[in-house]
């Protein structure tokens, strides 16, 4: 029997969701092929390992903490109460959201511990995360983006809403360069908003991206897959207001998931081979989710490329790809076979160097 680590929580904005993903994922995997171990991360940044029972809206400050060891061979986590290691552990589900989540930091330090994690890995994590080095990769491999203004804290004071508007339109979007789950999103309609747009957003980034508007359907695909990734069909995002956060989670009527939703398939097939070529770009590994909008005149644009997607029970990655005829216990299986995969081939590189 394999032993899985489902890490989650961390110290970001999107703790809540990545306990809420957790939890359907701690539901949903197989108990009869894997041993599973609790690790949360709370909002100190402390790791604790936890019972199930615990897991609440939070990871609480209790439990026993833990400390990581590189090198460890198969002792890589060991508990500091007792210093006995909680491993040996065959992968890590890592299903942290966010900033220190799914930016790259932690999926170095999983490196460094040797242990397979399921999402891309460094590099294509923190690319993906930053939404401006995104898009100009994006750019570079001809895929459509919305234009916008990167905008960095030192230089908010120079920042002009009616020049903005001049070059964006109106309505305009703010976004924190660095964040997801639509935190510290907001759309602008006018100068009042714009100002306290600005204030909300730093909150949560050093760097913003002023984004103009596109008209379009808000279409989603989900990638599976290392060398040869797989796309779903598309589903869509109907809401009656802008999709903030509030609007996903938090929201008595929430906004409506069409699952998969009606395109033709000629554009069936635009919208799959944009999202491939958008993970591709963006040195995508194991699963993503692309956000896509389709417009009235043909044309897609890339939104987002989500190396961590949400796995709640409201979350459209996995929905996809049920709606697919993978089941959520399948699709598990797959992403945990994709990670230890990519793991294996990383092992047969030589790590020293000596001339003969």
């Amino acid at each position: 029997m394999k032993t899985i680590a489902v890490l989650c929580g961390g110290k970001s904005p999107e703790h809540e969701i990545s306990v809420r993903s957790a939890k359907n994922i701690l539901a949903a995997i197989r108990r009869d092929k894997y041993e599973v171990l609790l690790i949360g991360v709370d909002f100190k940044g402390k790791w604790r390992l936890l019972q199930e029972a615990q897991l609440g809206k939070y990871v609480p400050e209790t439990g026993p903490q833990l400390a990581l060891v590189p090198g460890g061979n198969g002792q890589q986590i060991i508990r500091l109460d007792n210093q006995q290691a909680i491993g040996p552990i065959d992968a890590v589900f890592l299903i942290l959201h966010g900033p220190q989540g799914e930016d790259g930091i932690t999926q170095g330090l999983l490196r460094t511990l040797n242990l397979p994690f399921v999402g891309p890995d460094v590099l294509g994590s923190a690319i993906a995360m930053d939404k401006d080095v995104a898009k100009r990769l994006l750019q570079h491999a001809g895929l459509n983006v919305a234009r916008g203004i990167v905008v960095h804290a030192h230089e908010r004071a120079e920042l002009d809403y009616q020049h903005i508007r001049a070059q964006l339109g109106s309505p305009f979007f703010v976004k924190p360069a660095n964040m997801g789950s639509s935190v510290g999103v907001h759309k602008i309609k006018n100068e009042t908003d714009f100002v306290a747009a600005i204030e909300d957003a730093f909150q949560y980034d050093q760097k913003l991206i002023i984004e103009e508007m596109i008209e379009g359907r808000e279409l989603e695909c989900a990638i599976l897959g290392n060398e040869h990734p797989k796309a779903t069909a598309v589903g869509e995002i109907i809401t009656p207001e802008e999709y903030s956060f509030d609007a996903k989670y938090e929201d008595d009527n929430p906004a409506e998931l069409l699952i998969p939703t009606e395109v033709t398939k000629v554009e069936l097939k635009q919208l799959q081979e944009v999202a491939l070529r958008a993970f591709r770009a963006l040195d995508g590994e194991v699963l993503a989710r692309v956000d896509m909008f389709l417009c009235p005149d043909g044309r897609v644009y890339v939104n987002e490329v989500n190396t961590l997607p949400g796995f709640t029970n409201i979350s459209m990655y996995p929905q996809l790809w049920e709606a697919a005829g993978l089941a959520y216990p399948d699709l598990i299986e797959e992403l945990l076979r994709f990670a230890v995969e990519r793991h294996q081939a990383r092992q047969q590189l030589k790590t020293t160097w000596r001339m003969e």
